[in-house]
């Protein structure tokens, strides 16, 4: 595609940024637009790169004349231009002057000089240092400041803000450019046009836009060469030699102009038959020699004194040769081409300059005995040296083939392992082996045992194992296998198999009123009111197990209360547990643990006697008497399996009798609940 002005602007100053030069640049298109602006750009970028090193010297230097370069190249006097401009500058600032620079000085320079002085060099601090002595500080009013300095408020003062032109509007001020630059869209900053790519330039026919900063200069391309004149609208004109008399024809001659040049042609014209030389002498014109042959078929050309003749010819032509068409001349008969074969089967006939010969074909070998070609059996002669697997023999040569599971080279003879794999063979996922194929199946599936590709879904749910994959419920998916729990009060646990019971009351998602107590079992929870009874008060400490919650009511009787006293109950408690349905119930399982306060063994012989009172159907559990580390505990035991779900309150007692009299007790309310699920 044709690159556009931009694009080549673009590459020629990808150039000079690069190679800090132009001469050897790199044309990227035939077209002469695009190589003029290619070149523009690049001169002009290396233009602005070597008055930047300019001014960043005199920044940094102070001075120019210790810069190595060649004076004599355009970069080193751009370079040289403006450090010397920027030193003026610079010099004008320190001195106090005006940073307006002369007009003599020049465009290009005037920006730099005032750039310089405006602004400062990059990286120095212009202030007074604060290890410089100090002046005696005076005081000086506002007015008699204004008064010494009247552009004190002026927003343009050295330079303001703006790099080229400001001015100062009272409250504001306002940037402008010069002429060949362009306001940028921060409003401060001025960028040179480039006259030469918006086509603003007034070069013509035969001259090439260079620009510079600030404006353009016009280059003529080349010189318009022998025969041409420049004229003042830079265009070329023929010179008319003939006219102004600067040719060099003889007199015998007359001049005749040209483009660039001229002829000069004999007056004196030749008879027909002859052509005249530079000279103007008349030659006779050989017409035998010409590339029509002037003469008819069979006939021969004699050149004569401005014409010729034709004289009749009759060749004899001997054995393997005949005359053309024309009877002209002798050529070679080719045997080759009769139908009749001259050459028997196999071989193949040879034409040559008035005879031929037979050879036999390739593949073919000659029988001494029958006197005719017989084929050759390659694969006979060279075993296990044309192919690589198996060779095949044709008549007059030999082909190669491969065995299964290989395919033939490119060279006809190797053979390569075939990638069954690419036209996918399998059902799921393929391995390529030397000669063959491997079909294998991702987790979850197993390879068919009939055809060896398909892939069979393995139903882990049915495995000998599957009843111990999940806690509750297996169901099998194409691939895998997916664990449930019962539809409420249990969600699947992290390691995606057990369940694990919801504590609706921790979590508060139940439903129990503000006069009821909720208490957690397993799959559910459940919502009781338990009170305590007259002459008794609710502890304020809620004992929290891991499987049971706690109520308790401590005896508190009122002034001269003296049954209440009397009465050996000290505290009635509320205790809730959940139990699981033992499906293979082998042994008594332990499920209360009620421990004595007193020593086991008191100085005053104290017995504790625990006993089931209530709620015990069907005998379900019992209560033993356990002693264990130092004290006296009571073990309430379920003894037969409960089928879920069931509810029962079991009333136990903890009797402490001292001299065959109850001296104080203590009563357990066990509400125990018996759910279907338990993981």
């Amino acid at each position: 595609a044709e690159l556009s002005v931009e694009e080549c602007c673009d590459k020629g100053v990808e150039w000079a940024n690069k190679n800090r030069m132009c001469a050897s640049l790199p044309l990227i298109s035939e077209s002469r637009e695009c190589s003029m602006s290619q070149e523009q750009c690049c001169r002009s970028q290396l233009e602005k790169q070597s008055c930047s090193d300019g001014v960043e010297f005199a920044n940094v230097r102070e001075e120019c004349d210790s810069h190595a370069a060649e004076n004599s190249t355009c970069e080193a006097q751009y370079f040289k231009t403006c450090c010397h401009c920027c030193l003026l500058g610079k010099a004008a600032q320190v001195q106090g002057q005006s940073c307006d620079p002369n007009p003599k000085m020049g465009y290009q320079c005037g920006i730099v000089f005032r750039s310089c002085c405006g602004k400062g060099p990059e990286g120095i601090d212009l202030s007074i240092s604060d290890d410089a002595p100090k002046k005696q500080q005076v005081e000086i009013s506002k007015e008699e400041l204004d008064q010494e300095d009247p552009y004190l408020h002026d927003g343009c003062r050295g330079g303001g803000p703006c790099s080229q032109q400001c001015r100062d509007t009272g409250s504001s001020y306002v940037c402008s450019c010069f002429v060949g630059y362009q306001l940028q869209p921060d409003g401060i900053t001025c960028e040179d046009i480039n006259e030469c790519i918006t086509g603003t330039h007034s070069c013509g026919l035969g001259q090439t836009c260079v620009n510079t900063l600030g404006s353009f200069r016009c280059q003529r391309d080349t010189s318009c060469g022998t025969g041409y004149e420049l004229t003042d609208d830079s265009r070329c004109k023929d010179i008319d030699e003939c006219e102004t008399g600067t040719h060099n024809c003889p007199p015998d001659f007359i001049c005749q102009n040209t483009p660039g040049s001229f002829r000069c042609r004999p007056k004196l014209q030749c008879m027909s038959g002859f052509i005249q030389d530079a000279l103007g002498n008349c030659i006779d014109i050989n017409e035998c020699l010409s590339t029509n042959t002037p003469c008819p078929a069979g006939q021969i050309c004699i050149n004569t004194d401005g014409s010729f003749t034709c004289q009749r010819i009759s060749p004899s032509c001997g054995r393997g040769y005949h005359l053309n068409e024309d009877g002209t001349r002798c050529v070679d008969v080719d045997e080759c081409s009769s139908p009749n074969q001259p050459c028997g089967e196999g071989h193949v006939c040879i034409n040559a300059p008035g005879n031929y010969r037979c050879e036999c074909k390739a593949g073919y070998t000659f029988d001494v005995i029958s006197r005719t070609c017989i084929d050759i059996n390659e694969c006979r002669r060279y075993p296990g040296r044309l192919c690589a697997h198996k060779c095949e023999n044709t008549p007059g040569s030999y082909y190669c083939t491969c065995t299964m599971g290989f395919k033939l080279s490119a060279d006809g003879r190797s053979c390569e392992d075939l990638n069954e794999c690419e036209s996918n063979p399998c059902s799921q996922e393929c391995a390529n082996v030397y000669g063959s194929y491997q079909c294998y199946c991702r987790r979850g599936f197993q390879l068919s045992d009939i055809d060896g590709i398909s892939c069979e879904d393995i139903d882990e749910c049915a495995l000998p194992t599957g009843g111990h994959i999940c806690s509750f419920r297996c169901i099998n998916i194409p691939g895998s296998f997916q664990c449930t729990c019962p539809s409420s009060g249990y969600r699947l646990a992290p390691n995606a198999r057990n369940c694990q019971d919801i504590d609706e009351c921790v979590a508060e998602s139940h439903n129990c009123s503000f006069n009821e107590t909720c208490f957690n079992i397993q799959g559910g929870f459940r919502c009781l009111s338990l009170e305590c009874p007259e002459n008794y008060r609710k502890s304020g400490d809620t004992v929290r197990l891991e499987k049971t919650d706690t109520i308790r009511c401590i005896k508190s009787c009122r002034p001269n209360d003296v049954n209440c006293v009397l009465d050996p109950v000290h505290t009635i408690s509320h205790t809730v547990i959940s139990l699981p349905t033992f499906r293979e119930f082998t042994r008594p399982e332990e499920i209360i643990f009620l421990r004595a306060i007193t020593p086991t063994y008191p100085a005053n012989q104290a017995d504790i006697i625990f006993d089931i009172t209530e709620g015990n159907l069907r005998d379900s559990f019992d209560i033993i008497k356990r002693y264990m580390d130092g004290m006296t505990v009571g073990v309430v035991r379920q003894v037969r399996p409960i089928v879920g779900p069931f509810h029962a309150i079991l009333k136990l007692e903890m009797n402490y009798v001292m001299g065959g009299v109850v001296s104080h007790r203590n009563i357990v309310n066990v509400h125990i609940f018996v759910s279907e699920y338990w993981f």
